[in-house]
């Protein structure tokens, strides 16, 4: 296990490199002078520049810039937002939070709806039960997202008026800023209405998270569907049938168990897709996160934000994977020796 973690830990590292190389890149890419899209010092006057140009190294060669570009991003400098002139650090550690509390939510509605339903799609395969599972997950997967969540918002919060259709929080609640998550930051709250504003949280975040949940959650389907229908037609469960066992007992015992071994990983890359699929999401609903705040970035041609941006959302992902690595390399020894043999 020590050894998987070290080439997952040096494979970490050499993608920290392209990803920061390729964030450095897009400064020259970019319409405008390198050193500000790098900094966002829109507004520097000709001495700010100079000092500015020193500390990137502007005069040495591209090798070197680029070291002490990765030199300010290892130690938290950012540079300033083109449009707003704040850190960009600030914003993504006050906008990150929701977007990761949005994909958490839909990825547990993915896998609480979909797994369960791909399970019973391989239990009754060849039959209506799983064709009309197929279709369904045919047709959720087609659905665009921006249609999806405009429709949502027409049907259950002007039609019905069951759920909020924007925001994070009603303005009425005031609760104070601790980590960054609204719901923990709730249920860290003295307040005396910490409860209602708990309620509000729940009921703002349901119809965007069901949104994004559906695409993965049709992906989860097929995914334990087909894992399902591999598990049962193993050797282990054959001789569970000829021992004498119900059926019961091999589906919850035997093959559930051994199953979702293999759903787990797959969870980081649907993780990824879920922070795609938030983006536009965040637009439609919106929801304070890092996806709507890169989309205006785009809009307003704030090039030092998109590049940052991207880059820490990059190695937010790229860490999800790590960690479901991990935890399928723990639930799954076999998967450690096809890693680097036995």
């Amino acid at each position: 296990m020590l050894l998987f973690f070290v080439r997952r830990l040096s494979l970490f590292l050499f993608t920290m490199l392209l990803l920061t190389w390729f964030a450095f890149s897009l400064a020259h890419l970019f319409p405008g002078d390198p050193l500000i899209n790098l900094t966002g010092q829109v507004n520097a006057n000709p001495e700010q520049l100079i000092a500015l140009g020193q500390q990137y190294h502007t005069e040495d060669h591209m090798i070197f810039q680029y070291f002490s570009y990765l030199e300010h991003i290892i130690s938290g400098d950012l540079g300033l937002s083109m449009a707003s002139q704040l850190p960009i650090a600030s914003e993504l550690a006050n906008l990150l939070p929701a977007t990761i509390e949005l994909s958490i939510v839909a990825l547990a509605i993915a896998m609480i709806t979909g797994v369960p339903i791909g399970f019973v799609a391989a239990i009754y395969h060849k039959r209506k039960v799983d064709d009309v599972i197929l279709t369904f997950s045919m047709i959720g997967y087609s659905i665009p997202i921006f249609w999806l969540g405009l429709l949502a918002v027409l049907i259950f919060s002007i039609e019905l008026g069951w759920l909020p259709s924007a925001g994070q929080l009603s303005l009425i609640y005031e609760i104070d800023h601790v980590t960054g998550f609204l719901i923990i930051d709730i249920l860290l709250s003295d307040n005396t209405y910490k409860w209602q504003a708990f309620a509000d949280a729940t009921a703002h975040i349901i119809l965007p998270a069901c949104v994004v949940a559906l695409a993965p959650a049709t992906i989860f389907i097929r995914l334990a569907r087909t894992t399902m229908l591999e598990i049962l037609e193993t050797s282990y469960i054959k001789a569970a049938k000829a021992k004498g066992l119900s059926f019961r007992q091999i589906i919850y015992r035997h093959a559930v168990r051994n199953a979702m071994i293999q759903v787990v990983r797959h969870v980081g890359l649907q993780f990824a897709s879920l922070m795609t699929l938030a983006m536009v999401t965040e637009v439609i609903f919106s929801w304070p996160g890092i996806g709507r705040w890169l989309i205006d970035s785009i809009y307003q041609r704030d090039y030092t934000a998109i590049q940052n941006g991207l880059l820490v959302l990059s190695i937010f992902i790229f860490i999800v994977h790590i960690i479901t690595d991990l935890t399928y390399a723990g639930l799954n020894p076999l998967a450690r020796e096809r890693s680097y043999g036995s």
